[in-house]
């Protein structure tokens, strides 16, 4: 501002200059802080652009008509970007926020605008106004008058284009402006599929895993299947399914939602507090069928005594529920098998070399359910497995170190140690069961990494991270595993097992396999659980029993 009062244009070029430099690398506490003492961005901007004017006023004069165009050109750069600003939060609201999302299925609606377009709004727009801030200053240099002038028309035909391109897109966004008719058109579309089975799933992102693993048994079921998704970012990272998918975010929306009404079946993945809105639901089976078996308390779950049925894998998962005595009726519990494990390997790569899958669950929810030895042995163990020139697969829980710092720095020093030992190391970033077919041994802790890996009658370790002496007792998925102890004492001896052509528990191994996860076809076994939830529907019932039907 001095600059331009005196005026010197050379000051207030290099001035400028740095002015915006400093505005880009500006860290976001700064930003804040400043715009506490009002001045925020929109304050520092226009202080650069009322510098400018005055250094025009100062050099040209106040009566010269580039004066006067470059100041009303300013002015009517920040109401067009106002406009522009309000077209891309209206665009963002109609494409962000429809009340129902929507994949596989017939469902019409104009594409999204480019993210460029409805991103670049609001401050970012403000640096448009280097063109006629940096020209007025080359003007006064060069003694040019005019070229102030031409960066605020380079400004506002930037503007404009935005503007217009904007105003197109809103145009085409009509038909999802009516939240009731972007509900309609997609209630037409479930209704014509007619949807009998329905994996319901709510949750964080992070957590999508546990829906995910289903999809391949979902598409292979007799009867219709629906994924029904409640938070919108769960859309996004879904693994791929040929599956219609339906995201239905507002509780009111979901249960007024009409296409569902065909539904004989739900099935339900985890439990959490949206569950309710399915739940409530007349003449329809609420199935509990988790995210795997495991000896964890998340799979006993006293909160599962209000779905219909409970499907576990095999007698394991059974007795899991008597021995917890959590008000699950034995009458409700339905043993299916584990269908996700039809391509699980039961013999090692044969490769030259030794291959150990390191697959640590996570941290829990609170201090009770702490089951993770990378917090107290992890680095030590990857370590060890090195140096015994075994190459270590290291597939760690997606919500490792989610809650616990010392578990999320744990982690880190298993990622440097991996990154450290080269070939002989990896962080698995592909399928579990992709894992399990390249390992020759498991190393896990309790949960269902271990009870589906049994499914490979290959060797595998639990972690005792507690040291509790009736380890096995308490969990019986262990009962046919190597316990490996803080120390690490027992790893010499394990390793030792993987030279031999049948380990010590390789008997064990094949009983506690028919005991978790049962004998049979599972996939058969899974399709006629379903079959016979639908024929206990209410819902069934009542369209088997229609005028013309045989009852």
């Amino acid at each position: 501002m001095v600059a331009a009062l005196c005026p010197l244009p050379w000051v207030f070029a290099v001035f400028g200059a740095v002015s915006y430099a400093a505005e880009v690398k500006l860290p976001k506490e700064v930003a804040d802080q400043l715009g506490r003492v009002h001045l925020g961005a929109s304050v520092r901007f226009l202080s650069r652009e009322m510098a400018a004017v005055l250094l025009l006023a100062r050099t040209v004069g106040p009566e010269s008509r580039w004066f006067a165009l470059l100041a009303g050109g300013l002015f009517l750069f920040h109401g067009m970007r106002a406009v522009q600003t309000g077209l891309a939060l209206y665009l963002r609201r109609c494409h962000g926020l429809k009340p129902v999302e929507t994949r596989n299925l017939a469902v019409r609606f104009p594409p999204s605008p480019p993210e460029t377009l409805v991103n670049w709004h609001g401050v970012r727009l403000l640096y448009a106004d280097v063109l006629p801030v940096g020209l007025t200053a080359v003007g006064a240099l060069t003694g040019v008058a005019w070229l102030g002038s031409l960066g605020v028309a380079a400004a506002l035909t930037l503007m404009a284009a935005a503007v217009l391109a904007l105003a197109w897109h809103v145009r085409r966004a009509a038909p999802i402006a009516d939240r009731r008719n972007v509900i309609w058109a997609v209630d037409e579309q479930v209704r014509a599929y007619r949807p009998e089975v329905l994996l319901y799933f709510s949750g964080p992102a992070s957590s999508i895993y546990q829906a995910s693993m289903w999809l391949p048994v979902l598409e292979r079921v007799d009867r219709r299947a629906m994924i029904v998704l409640r938070e919108r970012p769960l859309i996004g990272v879904l693994g791929p399914t040929t599956l219609p998918v339906l995201c239905i975010p507002s509780a009111v929306d979901m249960m007024n939602f009409r296409g569902l009404d065909t539904a004989r079946v739900a099935l339900f993945a985890s439990n959490v507090g949206n569950n309710i809105h399915m739940l409530r639901t007349p003449g329809l089976v609420s199935v509990f069928v988790g995210h795997g078996d495991s000896d964890k308390e998340a799979s006993f779950n006293p909160f599962t005594k209000v779905y219909d049925q409970v499907w576990v894998a095999g007698q394991g998962g059974r007795d899991r529920y008597r021995r917890a005595a959590v008000g699950v009726r034995d009458s409700s519990i339905v043993e299916v098998g584990r269908p996700q494990l039809a391509g699980i390997q039961t013999a090692g790569p044969g490769l030259p070399y030794q291959t150990v899958l390191y697959a640590p669950t996570w941290e829990g929810w609170t201090e009770d359910l702490f089951h993770t030895s990378v917090t107290t042995m992890g680095p030590q163990l990857a370590q060890a497995l090195i140096d015994n020139a075994l190459h270590l697969i290291y597939k760690p829980h997606p919500l490792t170190g989610h809650r616990c710092p010392a578990t999320r720095g744990a982690h880190q020093r298993i990622l440097a140690i991996i990154a450290k030992a080269g070939p002989l190391a990896r962080v698995a970033t592909d399928d579990l069961y992709a894992c399990f077919n390249e390992a020759d041994l498991l190393v896990s802790d309790i949960s269902s990494v271990v009870a589906d890996f049994i499914a490979s009658g290959k060797p595998y370790v639990v972690t005792n991270v507690a040291g509790r002496p009736d380890f096995r007792e308490r969990y019986p998925t262990a009962r046919a595993a190597y316990l490996l102890s803080q120390d690490l004492n027992e790893l010499p001896e394990i390793l030792a097992q993987l030279d031999k052509d049948e380990d010590a528990l390789a008997g064990a191994r094949r009983d506690l396999r028919s005991y978790l996860l049962g004998d049979g076809d599972p996939m058969a076994r899974f399709n006629q659980a379903v079959e016979n939830a639908c024929r206990a529907s209410g819902r069934d019932r009542a369209d088997q029993c229609r005028p013309g039907a045989a009852c």
